[in-house]
C-alpha cells in the first residue's frame, strides 16, 4: 500500500525525471522562468513579436514608450510556433509548425485571453474575428492596432472601468481622442479601490475630457458594413464612435490543459510546487489556479516563476509556493495632471475593523488603511505614494502592529513611522 509521502516522493521523483524543460508560453510568467534557467530550457511562443512586458503596453498606447523598449531579454532557446496538443504519454507538444517537441518537464503559462462580452451584433453568424473598428488590449498587435487608430478628434468608447479600462481611456484621451468610458458597476476599479479612491479617479479622468458612464450597460453595437460605428446602450442610448475597446477583464487559458486530461477548474490547478496532476506538468502565471485563486496579475506570475525556476534547478532547496500578495501600483505621468495610485488586500473594511483616513481636497491625495485586530490588512492610496513602500511591507510581513494604546496614525505619514 502506497503511503501519502510515498506518493509525493514519487511524484517529485517523476518531475525531476531526464530530458528538456519546454515553456509553453512567452508572457511575463514564461520568460522570466526561461530566463532564470537558461539553455536548459526551450520557450515556445506563438505572437509575432519578441517576449515582451506586457504591463508596460499603456505606456506604448500613451506615446510614452516605443513598442521596442518594452522588449524582455532574448531567451537563449526560442521557437515561434503555436502549441496545438500535448501528448502526456509520449511526453510530446505538437505544433503548428508540424514540429514536435519532447520535454522531460512542461511548463504552461500560456497566460489568459480577453473576456469578449456578448454584445448584440460584435460577431457575424460564423464569424469568430473582431469586426473592423473593435479591439481588445490585450496583446502588443492589439495595442499598435489601437495606436494606429486612435487619431486626434476620433470618438473612442471604452467599455469596462476597472484598471485596464482605466488605463486605455486615459491613454486614449492623451492622444487627443473624444473618449466616453462605460462601466456596468457603480464605480470605477471597483475591485482595487473603496469608493472615495475610486470618485477620484473619475475626477482626474473627467478633468481630462474623459466622459464616465458609471452602472451603464452596453447592449450591442451597430455595424455600417462590417465597421462597428456605434454603441447602444441598454437604455436604448446610441453613442456614435470611430472605435471600441474591449477591457472586460481577462479568461485564463486552459484549452491545451483541458484537452490533454489535466485538472482544470478557473485555471490549471497546481499545487504548492506549482505542479499540476500530471506531476511531469507544472503551470505558472494567468493560466495557474493556486488555492483556489487565478489572480492574473504580474507579481503572482513572476512569483511563480521564480519559484518553480528554484524548484528545478534546486529541488532539495527550493521552498513552496505560499501565494502572493499583490500591490497593484499606478502610475500615469502628464505634465499637466498625473495620476498615481497603489492598492493591496482588503480596501473595504468589515464591521468590526479599524479604518484611518486622510484626504486633502485641494490637492486631490487621498490614504486609507483597514486594521484588523493588530495587523494591517489593507489600504489604498492615491496622488501621494511616499507612505507605499512602508505600508506595504508592514501588509506583506504580517505582524502585529506597534501597540502603545494610540491609534497607529504613524501608518499614513510620508515614511510609515521610520
Amino acid at each position: 500500500m502506497t503511503t501519502s509521502s510515498q506518493a509525493q516522493a514519487q511524484a517529485e521523483a517523476a518531475a525531476r525525471a531526464p530530458g528538456p524543460v519546454v515553456v509553453l508560453g512567452a508572457g511575463l510568467a514564461g520568460a522570466r522562468l526561461a530566463a532564470r534557467l537558461g539553455p536548459d530550457a526551450l520557450l515556445i511562443g506563438e505572437e509575432p513579436h519578441a517576449p515582451y512586458n506586457r504591463v508596460l503596453l499603456t505606456d506604448v498606447l500613451a506615446g510614452r514608450l516605443g513598442a521596442e523598449v518594452i522588449a524582455l531579454p532574448a531567451p537563449g532557446r526560442y521557437h515561434r510556433t503555436r502549441a496545438v496538443r500535448i501528448d502526456r504519454a509520449e511526453r510530446v507538444v505538437l505544433c503548428e509548425d508540424g514540429s514536435r517537441v519532447p520535454y522531460g518537464t512542461l511548463v504552461l503559462a500560456t497566460g489568459a485571453n480577453p473576456v469578449l462580452p456578448p454584445l448584440r451584433g460584435l460577431f457575424a453568424p460564423g464569424d469568430r474575428e473582431l469586426p473592423e473598428g473593435v479591439h481588445a488590449f490585450r496583446t502588443l498587435d492589439d495595442c499598435l492596432a489601437l495606436s494606429a487608430a486612435a487619431r486626434p478628434g476620433c470618438r473612442a468608447v471604452v467599455i469596462g472601468g476597472g484598471l485596464l479600462g482605466v488605463c486605455a481611456a486615459r491613454a486614449l484621451a492623451g492622444r487627443g481622442a473624444h473618449v466616453v468610458l462605460a462601466q456596468q458597476g457603480d464605480r470605477l476599479m471597483e475591485r482595487q479601490l473603496d469608493p472615495a479612491a475610486s470618485e477620484l479617479v473619475r475626477r482626474h479622468l473627467t478633468g481630462l475630457g474623459v466622459e464616465v458612464h458609471t452602472e451603464c450597460r452596453v447592449r450591442g453595437v451597430g455595424r455600417d458594413g462590417g465597421r462597428v460605428t456605434s454603441v447602444e446602450l441598454a437604455d436604448g442610448y446610441v453613442l456614435e464612435t470611430d472605435l471600441t475597446v474591449l477591457a472586460c477583464g481577462v479568461r485564463p487559458r486552459t484549452g491545451l490543459a483541458r484537452a490533454a486530461g489535466l485538472d482544470v477548474r478557473r485555471g490549471v490547478v497546481v499545487d504548492d510546487a506549482l505542479r499540476t496532476s500530471d506531476p511531469r506538468v507544472h503551470a505558472i502565471g494567468d493560466c495557474a489556479e493556486h488555492a483556489g485563486r487565478v489572480p492574473c496579475l504580474a507579481a503572482p506570475a513572476l512569483d511563480q516563476a521564480d519559484a518553480l525556476a528554484a524548484a528545478l534547478t534546486a529541488p532539495g532547496s527550493a521552498r513552496p509556493y505560499a501565494g502572493t500578495r499583490a500591490l497593484t501600483r499606478l502610475t500615469l505621468p502628464d505634465a499637466e495632471a498625473p495620476l498615481d495610485l497603489a492598492a493591496f488586500g482588503e480596501t473595504e473594511p468589515r464591521p468590526d475593523d479599524d479604518v484611518l483616513r486622510l484626504a486633502d481636497a485641494t490637492r486631490g491625495t487621498y490614504r486609507k488603511v483597514v486594521v484588523r485586530g493588530d495587523r494591517l490588512v489593507g489600504g489604498v492610496l492615491l496622488g501621494d505614494l511616499a507612505a507605499v513602500g512602508a505600508l506595504a511591507r508592514a501588509w506583506e510581513a504580517d505582524e502585529p502592529l506597534p501597540d502603545d494604546g494610540a491609534p497607529p496614525l504613524h501608518l499614513l505619514t510620508h515614511d510609515g513611522g521610520h
